[in-house]
């Protein structure tokens, strides 16, 4: 088992937590929300539906309950039994396969290009380079598939760092770098922006990029304890929704998703 591996093991009680806290919560909502936005334009009766470092199931069961077939690449073992727990609980083990293997060397039978959905959420920020992620990433995909990808948003990390933090000082240091580093899973970060990878996308024969913010607000607000106040959610949750596509909140959103369409469809 490789470094990071174990460390993705050895933190999934803090990931648990913090998928039930107010702002992981929100996170798979907006999500969700946003790719029901293109799955109509996508042919009726359930998808195959690729979620590469799917890890514990978060997207996945929420597409499996709609009726698709989902199969979770991830190379966390704790995380792929975690996921295999999850489909169990909710019935949906017929629907749920499990695939551990690393996104840039997919098993054989996974890159025919027969995917109508692929998510690639939440895993270039673990990477140097997007470009051959991406590519890797768009490999399964059909043509005229749906791609969605999400990552940590660089335009966001001076502004979390002076409202979180108060240290004006790093807030400045963080304008100028692409660094940044998870406690939770204590690895480093490369923090990217949509604009970026939008170029990367439309350069590997995608088109129609639409660009999403996840947690445009949510963030900047330092009383945790009010998040988790029912009512104090659900108008957040509402304001997230109605803000997620609108300019120009996006841009300066915690994290960004991308959907975008393959192209030849």
């Amino acid at each position: 088992m490789s470094e990071s591996a174990e460390k993705f093991n050895t933190a999934m009680c803090a990931w648990r937590e913090w998928q039930d806290a107010p702002w992981g919560r929100l996170r798979y909502a907006l999500a969700a929300a946003n790719l029901d936005r293109h799955l109509e334009g996508l042919p009726d009766g359930p998808l195959r539906v690729l979620d590469l470092a799917g890890g514990d199931g978060g997207d996945a069961v929420r597409l499996a309950a709609r009726g698709h077939h989902v199969t979770i690449v991830d190379y966390a073992p704790a995380m792929l039994a975690a996921a295999v727990e999850r489909a169990a609980a909710g019935g949906l083990t017929e629907l749920i396969t499990c695939v551990r293997a690393d996104v840039h060397a997919l098993p054989a039978d996974l890159v025919t290009g027969e995917f109508d959905v692929v998510l690639c959420h939440s895993l270039l920020q673990y990477v140097d380079d997007a470009r051959p992620t991406l590519s890797a990433a768009l490999a399964p995909l059909r043509s005229g598939g749906l791609f969605s990808m999400m990552a940590l948003n660089r335009h966001a990390a001076p502004l979390n760092v002076a409202v979180r933090e108060m240290d004006l000082a790093a807030a400045l240091t963080a304008l100028d770098t692409d660094q940044g580093r998870t406690r939770m899973f204590d690895s480093a970060l490369t923090l990217h922006t949509a604009e970026e990878i939008t170029s990367h996308l439309y350069g590997l024969g995608c088109r129609d990029v639409r660009h999403y913010g996840i947690r445009c607000v949510c963030d900047y607000i330092t009383d945790e304890a009010r998040k988790h106040d029912p009512a104090f959610y659900n108008d957040l949750e509402r304001l997230e929704l109605a803000m997620t596509a609108r300019h120009p909140y996006m841009h300066t959103a915690r994290a960004f998703q991308l959907t975008a369409w393959k192209r030849g469809g």
